[in-house]
């Protein structure tokens, strides 16, 4: 289906798991449309679900006021609404349908000649099976997990990783009181990179990541020899998606009906009981969860999810579509979404701030 070429009417969605900074960006892609180039903009509800469920409303400058500084959207979001694999109950069975000419006569009873997708891998996949259909869309980065390939950041991430660290300040009292070893998983899915800033910056003994798989015997060796030389206790951070020697993750859950249905988790507590089986020190696991994806963004990730907001509606104005604003080098561009979808980014092993963190006695589970 042809799309108008005159951009009018701009919808905004929130696509995926929620992030501290998401409102923001939603309050600069309105402002921006509205009092820079007096544009109309819909907010489309629960993510995709809101397109593929006729849900939107006219966005104006009262409803964006006062949002910047709220963790969470306003929108709603939902990482389970791909249209071309949306659930639909049809004679008592679920079936994933291909719903995405449905989507299309919805932006058509809209008016929208464009829609700013905020979102992680699976939204802009989602984003390019509606552009093969003829929607237009900019694509916003987003997620605490900074795993997005093009990009050097997402906002969220400094949030997370802030939060993260907070946590595992604060149980250095409780593990030295106590002499023990706190084990704090962290998000990131398949990627280390909140697990490896926030471990480094809270100093952390140990740092498991996923793209380091870990031997549980070094693991056992660096809290004894930290026990045998007087210090008492030990801090490991552990991303939820580290796997060992063999290669395998802890899965918590299986949920069928999402795109993405293995949910990690639980690798904190299990390493608990293995080490304390090993070594004989007391261990306690710590599993942040959803905590590091709620509360008010950070100042960094308010700027950024500004200018990122700002960046799309000026892209889209410029006649640029399907692409992804990025930050490369502290600059401001747009890549093509088919560059971004499915992909991960994950941490290289010879990274700076691995390097920095063995140079300071950093363990990473290593023989």
């Amino acid at each position: 289906m042809a799309r108008k070429k005159q951009i009018r009417t701009i919808g905004v969605l929130t696509g995926g798991g929620d992030c501290p900074g998401l409102n923001a960006v939603v309050r600069a892609v309105t402002k921006t449309a509205l009092t820079r180039y007096d544009l109309t903009v819909v907010g489309i509800f629960d993510g995709f679900q809101g397109l593929i469920e006729n849900r939107m409303t006219t966005l104006r400058p009262e409803d964006v006021s006062g949002i910047l500084t709220q963790g969470g959207t306003i929108l709603g979001t939902s990482n389970k609404a791909d249209p071309m694999k949306f659930p639909v109950l049809l004679e008592g069975k679920t079936r994933l349908m291909d719903v995405r000419d449905q989507c299309l006569k919805h932006a058509d009873e809209n008016d929208l000649d464009a829609i700013v997708v905020i979102g992680g891998d699976g939204t802009m996949s989602a984003a390019i099976g509606l552009a093969e259909k003829g929607l237009i869309f900019m694509g916003v980065p987003k997620t605490i997990d900074n795993d997005l390939v093009g990009t050097e950041i997402t906002f969220g991430f400094n949030t997370a990783v802030t939060t993260a660290t907070d946590a595992l300040d604060k149980v250095h009292s409780t593990a030295s009181s106590h002499h023990r070893v706190m084990i704090v998983e962290v998000m990131g899915r398949y990627a280390g990179w909140i697990a490896l800033h926030a471990g480094v910056a809270s100093g952390a003994d140990i740092i498991l990541i996923p793209e380091i798989p870990y031997d549980l015997n070094a693991v056992c060796a660096c809290v004894r020899q930290r026990s045998r030389h007087g210090k008492r206790f030990s801090i490991v951070c552990v991303a939820e998606g580290a796997k060992d020697k063999g290669g395998r993750c802890v899965v918590a859950r299986r949920i069928k009906d999402s795109p993405d249905p293995i949910r990690l988790g639980g690798i904190a507590t299990k390493l608990a009981y293995e080490i304390e089986k090993r070594t004989r020190l007391e261990c306690r696991s710590v599993i942040l969860g959803h905590v590091q994806r709620g509360g008010t963004p950070s100042p960094f990730d308010r700027t950024l999810a500004t200018s990122f907001g700002c960046y799309a509606v000026e892209q889209l104005l410029a006649g640029v579509k399907n692409r992804l604003v990025v930050r490369r080098a502290g600059e401001l561009a747009a890549i093509p979404l088919s560059q971004v979808a499915g992909k991960v980014r994950t941490v290289p092993p010879d990274h700076a701030l691995i390097r920095a963190a063995r140079a300071v006695g950093t363990s990473f589970g290593e023989k």
